[in-house]
């Protein structure tokens, strides 16, 4: 079972970021995923910056991957899009059809990123004939589903692409062509001043009574909660997952690498680190149901 540190989900400063994935180098990760996937406003780092990265990470012998913006708005953002992927050097993490489609005429392969929304396994099996090589299921897709859709798989005698599942960090659970990190801060979207880089782990929100509720990350709304799946390694080893998707945080990243880097190994559960795991048993994903 491999690890991946998934795509960067906040806007941090450019030395910030760079310092990060320098670091990340020496972690024990076999896959890094790049690029913006939130807001194409975020430009302390442009597309020529992560391909030089890339390329430098690439060194190190770890997978690299570029991943796309998961709502594409803009000619402009289609043009970013059209760079990564005619770069050609690396696979793409396509989180909007227009990345499948623009893979697909150039031949290259891709991850299907979370934001898909891939739901049953006809559509799977045409992504796989498009240039499809891995999977990664939405936040709120759990073992049920991935279960019937590998069985699917079995069932057609269609070989099941890799399958990466999200195990670590706080779930995107909706864009928006509305920024509410410049709503919270009533200031308008087009003149936001990046204030979200102010937010290195996004923007606390709470109920009426003061209760932890939703991280505001831009056009982008999280959990508060960070989900770990840890506990259910016996069972994503039984159901044939290939990869342990780990999303940064602004601390303490290396010690939770390295902690799901002991458990891959291990012949126990490890001990959990977050706070809930609902999705995986299909229940709210605020809830943390026993293992």
């Amino acid at each position: 079972m491999k690890l991946s540190l998934g795509p960067l989900q906040y806007f941090w400063p450019r030395e910030r970021t760079l310092a990060f994935y320098r670091e990340a180098i020496h972690w024990p990760v076999d896959i890094v995923y790049l690029g913006e996937t939130v807001c194409s406003k975020r430009r302390e780092l442009r597309t020529a910056d992560w391909l030089a990265l890339a390329e430098e990470l690439a060194a190190s012998g770890k997978q690299i991957v570029l991943s796309t913006l998961a709502l594409i708005e803009a000619e402009s953002e289609l043009s970013v899009l059209d760079r990564q992927i005619s770069h050609g050097g690396f696979w793409i993490e396509a989180n909007d059809l227009s990345a499948v489609q623009l893979c697909r005429e150039k031949g290259r392969p891709f991850v299907a990123g979370p934001t898909l929304n891939v739901y049953n396994h006809r559509a799977l099996e045409m992504l796989v004939e498009d240039g499809l090589r891995r999977w990664v299921p939405g936040v709120e897709q759990g073992r049920t589903l991935i279960g019937e859709l590998k069985e699917a798989f079995i069932a057609d005698g269609a070989a099941m692409p890799e399958l990466e599942v999200i195990a670590w960090g706080r779930l995107p659970l909706s864009f928006s062509a509305r920024c509410f990190t410049a709503r919270a801060l009533d200031v308008p979207k087009d003149q936001c001043g990046f204030r979200c880089i102010d937010y290195p782990d996004g923007l606390p929100l709470a109920t009426r009574e003061g209760r932890p509720f939703l991280r505001i990350n831009g056009i982008s709304v999280q959990g508060e909660e960070i989900t770990d799946l840890g506990p259910e390694l016996p069972e994503l080893r039984a159901l044939g997952v290939d990869i342990l998707r780990l999303y940064p945080q602004a601390e303490g990243m290396e010690a939770v690498v390295r902690h799901f880097d002991a458990a891959r190994t291990a012949s126990e559960a490890p001990v959990q680190l977050g706070e809930r795991n609902g999705y995986w048993h299909g229940e709210p994903g605020m809830r943390m149901p026993a293992v």
